[in-house]
């Protein structure tokens, strides 16, 4: 299976999911690796940092390094550039677009997937950084986004410091620890969330493409 994570903007969570994504099947027995495909090198950053169980691979290694793996996840290039989305969508399975609520990033969502639309790529969006006292602005986002047609994850992921800390210790959310050593307290919230994602996408990848991805580019966007 042939995951790719991209988005047209930086800041939404691309590197987050890549890796818990990853975390999730590991845990599940399943061999997974993320290949780093984004100019900055945040996945193989992330990894450096602790003990991520699955291995993260440069771009430049990737036709070597994920021979054997059941699950490739391509962490991508944020990025407008159409040649270069096309590319990176290029025999994916299923492309993964975060967004967050915000309304212009649900613009470039729209954009992006109409994209893909045209490539005939299978794609969902997945609905990241959604403070808990402002959900009516992430309901009302997938409201625009179902309207447009487009395949959205059931469920958000939240805004969390514990997704700060576990980056910053180069670990999954889970593991979350504060300065003190002490476990943060919402840390199976933000775990909980991607499991949910993770049990969705072989639905998605198996749904047939006619079901998926119909897009009305001329609705306006009320998000």
């Amino acid at each position: 299976m042939f995951i790719t994570v991209c988005g047209q903007k930086g800041g939404v969570a691309k590197t987050c999911t890549s890796i818990h994504l990853a975390s999730v099947w590991h845990t599940q027995g399943k061999k997974v690796c993320i290949v780093d495909a984004d100019k900055n090198r945040s996945a193989l950053a992330y990894s450096s940092r602790g003990n991520i169980p699955f291995p993260v691979f440069p771009v430049s290694s990737a036709a070597k390094g994920t021979r054997d793996a059941e699950i490739v996840i391509t962490d991508g290039q944020a990025s407008s550039d159409e040649e270069e989305l096309k590319h990176l969508a290029y025999g994916s399975d299923l492309v993964i677009i975060p967004t967050t609520p915000k309304a212009r990033s649900v613009e470039l969502t729209v954009e992006l997937a109409s994209l893909l639309n045209s490539q005939k790529v299978k794609h969902a969006v997945l609905i990241v950084k959604v403070d808990s006292r402002k959900q009516k602005a992430a309901f009302q986002a997938r409201a625009a986004l179902l309207k447009f047609g487009l395949e959205v994850f059931d469920g958000f992921i939240p805004l969390l410091s514990a997704f700060d800390k576990a980056e910053a210790s180069g670990n999954a959310v889970y593991e979350a620890v504060d300065d003190l050593g002490r476990s943060d307290p919402r840390r199976m919230t933000g775990w909980s969330a991607y499991c949910s994602i993770a049990s969705q996408i072989s639905c998605l990848i198996s749904k047939p493409s006619s079901d998926t991805n119909s897009s009305n580019n001329q609705m306006p966007i009320s998000a």
